[in-house]
């Protein structure tokens, strides 16, 4: 398979640390770089506690069963750590780096003309920023069209997803490289526009608002909606993507349904958004029909509707809520 690319990250902080043992455990050399100025002194508590931390994880992961104990001291051994006043060497031949420092403008630009300075031009330069879209900072990097964001979900090292987001400048083999490293180390990368909030937290934010509502209007106690989410919501969505599951029970059964909840609450943020009208109109209402956001035409349905039947039973399983037998 040859050498793996060495990878770098800018920022020691917790998404740092986080990416630095998902791509040790893979068997990629990390370079972990401080973003502060610190003294000497100084950087080898920082260094001690990012160490401890990481060692702490991978020790974890052998708990679980995820690593051999006698892996642990080897895959920790792949992080170096490099102070800031050693970005020089830090970067040296790099071809990707991952920039982890706090989400401010002034942060990310004096972080980004650092990593202009001495990071090959080549090299792909991706922001993990949770907040700041991928325009506003892609001037602040030399060869803009390497820049682009990937936003990783904490535990970065076991949330599987990460959300890349390429500017408008940002060369679309950059992307696609960036998306196969990631898919090589076992991630699931998917790629969305610069949009407030990508995809997860744009979905989530809503989501954990309307709970939060929940709790405010005394429609149920907060112990019993967090039951809701976990063995029902959450059950059903780590099976179904939000969308597979409008084309289960068909997009007209959301629009009818959002009309009712709009009306009885009086709230537009419950109305169906003009896509499912518009597929309604077309007959594209999800599995019965062949198509809906998904399209199902030549699928061997039933087979497909197994599977996913089979993954709930799995699910079952995994939450010790196997039906109880008569």
């Amino acid at each position: 398979m040859g050498c793996k690319e060495i990878v770098a990250a800018v920022g020691a902080g917790r998404m740092g640390r986080g990416i630095a043992i998902a791509f040790a455990f893979s068997g990629h050399e990390v370079r972990l770089i401080d973003a502060k100025p610190r003294t000497a002194v100084e950087f080898e508590a920082l260094r001690t506690a990012a160490s401890s931390e990481i060692q702490s994880a991978l020790s974890l992961l052998a708990g679980f069963g995820l690593l051999d104990n006698s892996e642990v001291e080897t895959v920790a051994a792949r992080v170096r750590y490099f102070p800031l006043d050693d970005m020089g060497n830090a970067l040296t031949s790099v071809p990707v780096i991952f920039e982890g420092v706090p989400e401010t403008l002034e942060a990310k630009r004096s972080a980004f003309e650092l990593v202009s300075i001495y990071a090959g031009s080549d090299a792909i330069v991706a922001s993990t920023t949770s907040t700041i879209l991928s325009n506003d900072l892609q001037g602040f990097v030399s060869n803009p069209e390497r820049y682009l964001n990937a936003h990783w979900l904490n535990p970065a090292y076991l949330v599987p997803l990460v959300e890349l987001s390429p500017g408008g400048q940002t060369d679309p083999q950059v992307t696609e490289k960036l998306k196969g490293l990631l898919e090589r180390i076992g991630k699931v990368p998917v790629i969305c526009a610069a949009s407030p909030g990508y995809i997860v937290p744009r979905i989530q934010a809503l989501a954990m608002n309307e709970a939060a509502r929940l709790v405010e209007e005394g429609v149920a106690s907060a112990e019993d909606i967090d039951k809701a989410t976990k063995y029902g919501f959450g059950f059903r969505f780590a099976v179904l993507g939000l969308l597979e599951f409008i084309d289960w029970g068909g997009g007209d059964i959301l629009y009818y349904a959002s009309q009712y909840m709009a009306n009885s609450t009086g709230q537009d943020r419950f109305e169906a958004p003009d896509i499912i009208k518009e597929n309604m109109a077309g007959g594209r209402n999800g599995l019965r029909d062949g198509e809906g956001f998904m399209i199902y035409e030549g699928m061997d349905v039933p087979a497909y509707q197994k599977q996913r039947i089979g993954a709930f039973a799995e699910m079952l399983r995994h939450l010790d809520k196997v039906p109880v037998k008569g």
